[in-house]
């Protein structure tokens, strides 16, 4: 078989990893972290983000980058969103046309507000690229428990070849053209989760919750719309199936997050505690400068932006939100034109 190279020696980069090694591709696993491969190396587990399962010999970890992406069919990009460029930009010398990067990332990049996509056009703008997302938490992607994903291309044929690279009894994979839309829905779902663990915090009910995930739900298909997205592509895996998994699961880092912040401690405090990057945090700064600038009603992104960097209080931004205007739902679905 094949190579593939993950960069990124996480959770979902090994957790991957895993499924490509099982289907018999020697899998090159990038850490800039020379302590963390020599750890996976010998001991043949990743201890720190998924201990407890074993590596197959097939898996080779490495902190050298041109040795990990050398001769690879498909590069998989699975380090944060906000190294995406700084990362593309560190493989350019040794990449060729050829090479199928897949990102699997969801954010937006701050400053510029691009799309991980256009991020990965401006630096390695000759490389075939494809969005993987959906729900799919490491954890139980490296257990075999089953889980379906969603892949979005510009070109169907690339699409289907990482389909087949990832395609197994337990991983199962879609396509989807929309990449504006796939992307859109694994970045902005991430806000909504950490909406979902502020309400948890606060020791909100059911009934919160499930108001929560179904307006945010709107809010990011208007939001996506807006920016060109296909608005079905929302009520399918990368959009209400992400945004369903990340606000109801103990496995989501967003939501976990958002508990902490609910309970009344401090982003900085919250952050240390998490222990991974938490996507949720940069992609609602991202959509609320978005929002405004394409003048996109966003009322809970809004809130979040409030709790996050105006230090408002939690269960004040609640009351404004259940005070807004008088509206009607079926209304709004017509003028949004998001048809669910």
């Amino acid at each position: 078989m094949s190579k593939i190279s993950v960069l990124g020696a996480g959770s979902w980069g090994s957790a991957l990893g895993l499924v490509l090694a099982k289907k018999g591709y020697e899998v090159s696993l990038w850490t800039l972290n020379e302590e963390q491969a020599n750890k996976i190396n010998n001991a043949r587990e990743n201890i720190d983000y998924l201990p407890g399962i074993v590596f197959p010999n097939n898996i080779k970890v490495t902190t050298c980058l041109e040795e990990s992406v050398k001769d690879s069919e498909i590069i998989v990009l699975a380090v944060p969103s906000q190294a995406i460029r700084s990362v593309s930009k560190q493989i350019k010398p040794f990449v060729k046309d050829n090479q199928i990067l897949v990102d699997v990332a969801k954010g937006l990049e701050k400053g510029t507000g691009l799309r991980l996509s256009e991020v990965c056009k401006q630096e390695l703008p000759n490389n075939p690229y494809v969005t993987l997302s959906g729900p799919s938490h490491a954890e139980e992607v490296a257990k075999d428990i089953p889980t379906t994903v969603v892949v979005a291309s510009e070109n169907l044929e690339v699409s289907q070849r990482v389909q087949d690279a990832f395609m197994s009894p337990k991983f199962r994979v879609y396509t989807n053209p929309d990449i504006v839309g796939v992307e859109l829905g694994g970045a902005l779902k991430n806000i909504i989760a950490f909406g979902a663990g502020i309400c948890d915090g606060l020791g909100l009910g059911d009934n919160a919750k499930a108001a929560l995930m179904t307006r945010g739900i709107r809010e990011i298909g208007r939001l996506g719309a807006a920016m060109g997205a296909d608005a079905s592509t929302f009520a399918g895996l990368s959009g209400i199936g992400d945004l369903i998994v990340t606000c109801t699961s103990m496995h989501s880092r967003n939501r976990r997050a958002g508990i902490l912040i609910g309970q009344g401690k401090g982003l900085e405090e919250t952050l240390k505690e998490v222990k991974m990057v938490v996507e949720g945090i940069t992609a609602t700064e991202v959509a609320y400068e978005m929002a405004d600038k394409l003048n996109v009603d966003m009322p809970i992104t809004n809130a979040i932006y409030s709790v996050l960097h105006k230090g408002s209080n939690p269960n004040e931004v609640i009351i404004e939100l259940m005070m807004r205007n008088k509206t009607h739902e079926m209304e709004e679905v017509v003028n949004d034109k998001l048809g669910f």
